[in-house]
């Protein structure tokens, strides 16, 4: 059984992880404090770039336990060990693009936005001001050059 989020997003679709999986890592949400910090992230900014898009957002990374972050190779200050981020797959670096101007488009808010070749990483701090922080990963570069 899932527990919503919003209409569209749910807590396990944070949890879900191939690599935690094949590594039998729990990546289980620990605490109240990150389960809230998702809630923020979706309410204010997934769900309202989902409802402006009237089509699905697929989760590539949500929530990310230490173990599962080092394993992916994350930064050790990530946002998605907090529950303060989320990667959407993107079909390719167009796709990731194409997100990123709809966030900005409507205005929505952020504290980070990082377009990579195959995802886009979104976040939105829990507490305290966003950053609007937009970056490009040199995967994406290479993409579209």
């Amino acid at each position: 059984m899932s527990t919503p989020i919003s209409n569209h997003f749910s807590y396990e679709e944070f949890e879900r992880s191939s690599k935690a999986r094949e590594l039998a890592i729990d990546n289980r949400i620990p605490s109240d404090k990150i389960r809230f910090a998702l809630r923020i992230l979706v309410l204010n900014l997934l769900q309202p770039l989902r409802d402006c898009l009237k089509r699905p957002l697929v989760v590539a990374s949500g929530y990310r336990c230490p173990a599962l972050n080092r394993a992916v190779g994350g930064s050790m200050s990530s946002q998605h060990m907090k529950g303060e981020a989320a990667d959407l797959f993107c079909k390719d670096a167009l796709e990731a693009l194409f997100l990123a101007q709809v966030v900005l488009r409507h205005c929505l808010p952020f504290d980070q936005m990082i377009l990579y070749r195959s995802h886009l990483h979104l976040s939105f701090k829990a507490h305290g001001p966003q950053r609007h922080q937009v970056l490009y990963d040199p995967s994406y570069k290479k993409a579209i050059l």
